[in-house]
């Protein structure tokens, strides 16, 4: 499992409109808050990201940019975004590689079968791509606000540090 203090793994996705977001790109210029969900249109995963979406404004004054990663395909993220009015970034990891690097992955038995399944997780990564809050197994209830708070901290030790 990864862990507070821990450098985020670097990765490169398609987003709902095929474009490919590369980690990289935000280094340097912003707070990341990384979110593995399920599956699209689940009771649990669009509060999850209607929530982060009714809150994206307070996380961009906070220089922070939100993003869900979920091994649906492109398509079923774009009509999921469009259906709720999400604003917030959805990568497709099909594959599970990054969700493998994020050892967001747990192998559950499913009506006798034995089936990989995303662990709901959260990643609060520094503009440096340093991993400063690390949460597995959290409830969609609450969590955008909870979230907010651990970016208001981060953003409050930079303050005070540069003081």
């Amino acid at each position: 499992m990864l862990r507070s203090g821990d450098r985020a793994p670097q990765f490169s996705l398609p987003d709902a409109d095929m474009e490919i977001f590369d980690f990289a790109s935000v280094l340097g210029k912003l707070n990341v808050v990384l979110y593995f969900y399920p599956r699209d249109n689940t009771p649990g995963c669009t509060r999850q990201a209607t929530d982060f979406s009714d809150h994206k404004e307070d996380f961009d004054r906070l220089d922070c940019v939100i993003i869900g990663v979920s091994p649906d395909d492109c398509l079923t993220h774009a009509e999921f975004r469009d259906e709720h009015g999400l604003a917030i970034n959805l990568l497709s990891d099909e594959d599970g590689e990054v969700c493998r690097l994020y050892d967001v992955l747990k192998v559950r038995d499913v009506d006798g079968l034995r089936r990989a399944g995303v662990v709901r997780s959260t990643f609060v990564i520094d503009r440096e791509g340093i991993i400063r809050s690390a949460l597995y197994d959290v409830s969609p209830k609450g969590h955008a606000a909870e979230v907010f708070e651990l970016v208001k901290q981060l953003e409050t030790r930079k303050l005070n540090a540069n003081r």
